[in-house]
């Protein structure tokens, strides 16, 4: 479901990024005798007010594709398990790859979980969270072409597999199974794929569950994304804006909505707002104070529309707060790190693997 998918893109959210040049270190842009392999094991660590403390490990490999291909970045693969004390478990394989000198790239991901979480219902003087259980199996493959210059164009089909049951029955358990069909373009001027210090990103998403592709219901998601990036402080920091929505349409199922918090406003961890639409805007100041080391500020507001609660349509929800980054790997600029966030009324703590955006 859509909570799971969020859950899940924590750890690997940089298999998500896109880019164009040859990546380079943003603290030392002389080029490097790198190894074909760079493998590593990383803990994970977190906490929210939904999943409560969240524990498991991500091994990771970056590695070149073909050793003579000097303008690909390097592909990334791993594997990541990880379990949390309300029960919960996620576990997923995920790769990214780069080859034919960039001009082709392609995803492959499969996640399998089991969620046990709340979601906020009733009249505003009347309501309450309600705990539901989920079992998700998530299956998803891509592949993008260069058009021209800086843009992409692609396919992905993602398959999911949900089975829902709610406390006290106060929705019928459900079964339900999606075959999604995303037709995307990205625009892309970046100066690196997993830690751009410069340039700007567009990345536009169409995804039609249809009828005739073996749903049950018809419904499609839209999703946009601007990021821009700055140098600071001669080119050793960063300032990155972005602006993102979903937008649903048609049927929009419960596993389908979107959830406010996650990458694009970090500080809400309950699952409260939930619809088919939700918008955000948020800036990062990343401060490297060493080679490896930094520390990171971020502010943004949210906001959703197609509620389950008409209340909260159209309701102002900021969310901002700092963060440590440490250098995961050797021979390329990739962070993993911890951030910590407040929201309205709500609050989280975040283990990182790329940045958020």
């Amino acid at each position: 479901m859509r909570n799971i998918s969020i859950l899940l893109s924590l750890l690997f959210i940089t298999t998500l990024s896109i880019g164009q040049n040859k990546t380079q270190d943003s603290l030392n842009h002389t080029q490097v005798n790198e190894k074909n392999l760079d493998f590593t094991v990383m803990p994970f660590l977190s906490y929210n007010r939904n999943l409560k403390f969240m524990f498991g490990g991500i091994p990771m490999a970056m590695y070149k594709l073909n050793k003579q291909d000097s303008i690909s970045p390097k592909s990334l693969s791993g594997v990541a398990g990880v379990y949390t004390t309300n029960k919960s478990y996620f576990v997923g394989v995920f790769n990214k790859f780069y080859f034919n000198e960039d001009r082709w790239r392609g995803t492959l991901f499969l996640g399998l979980g089991d969620l046990n979480s709340q979601f906020f219902a009733g009249e505003f003087n009347s309501a309450d969270f309600y705990n539901y259980a989920t079992n998700a199996t998530i299956f998803s493959i891509g592949i993008q072409r260069r058009i021209i210059n800086n843009l992409y164009g692609g396919l992905t089909y993602t398959y999911a597999s949900y089975n829902t049951v709610f406390e006290d029955n106060i929705v019928d358990e459900s079964t339900t199974v999606t075959h999604g069909l995303e037709l995307n373009a990205l625009f892309d001027t970046r100066d690196d794929v997993y830690y751009a210090t410069k340039g700007h990103m567009v990345n536009a998403k169409w995804i039609t569950y249809a009828e005739w592709f073996g749903n049950d219901a018809s419904a499609n998601k839209i999703t946009a994304n601007y990021n821009k990036y700055f140098p600071v402080r001669d080119k050793t920091d960063v300032f990155a804006a972005r602006f993102s929505g979903t937008f649903g349409l048609g049927n929009i199922a419960f596993e389908q909505q979107a959830i406010v918090g996650g990458n694009d406003i970090r500080g809400y961890s309950e699952g409260k707002y939930r619809g088919n639409t939700v918008m955000a805007l948020q800036g990062e100041y990343r401060l490297n104070f060493a080679k490896r080391m930094g520390v990171i500020g971020f502010a943004g507001i949210a906001t959703l529309f197609g509620a389950d609660n008409n209340d909260f349509n159209g309701e102002v929800l900021p969310g901002g707060g700092v963060g440590f980054r440490y250098r995961a790997f050797k021979d390329t600029k990739f962070n993993i790190g911890l951030d910590a966030a407040l929201g309205k009324d709500d609050w989280g703590v975040y283990f990182r693997i790329g940045e958020a955006f």
